[in-house]
């Protein structure tokens, strides 16, 4: 299982990532993949809505369950990744790299500060 560093984490298992132009790529982590098995499709949020931290914004349908995907932050959606569309593997053979779901600017930075590093939330799951 990975828990690549210089990313944040949520206790509902999404990750975030900040970009040095000021937005965030967002996905789903290696532990939710795994618990959710081969992913089937991906219900992607639209390019220009507004998704609010905590709040469900999309949901993954697996073999095996279905689930709802949330926001780790609040904000504009600026890109999505549509290649998920027709490849929606790709968050099961590379959740932090080709899989990641949406790229955001964020509106209140703040959020951040309740979201858990690496270690933490390696923490969370194995405790």
């Amino acid at each position: 299982m990975e828990f690549p560093e210089g990313l944040l984490y949520t206790s509902q298992h999404q990750w975030l990532r900040m970009d040095p132009d000021s937005t965030v790529v967002i996905g789903i982590t290696d532990f939710a993949q795994d618990e959710l098995g081969d992913i089937v499709y991906v219900d992607l949020p639209r390019v220009g809505d507004s998704v609010a931290k905590d709040m469900p914004f999309g949901e993954l349908e697996s073999t095996k369950t279905s689930s709802e995907v949330y926001a780790p932050c609040s904000g504009e959606i600026l890109e999505v990744n549509s290649e998920l569309d027709g490849a929606p593997d790709r968050m099961n053979s590379d959740p932090y790299g080709q899989g990641w779901v949406m790229r955001v600017r964020p509106s209140d930075p703040l959020e951040f500060k309740s979201l858990l590093d690496s270690s933490t939330y390696r923490r969370s799951i194995e405790g």
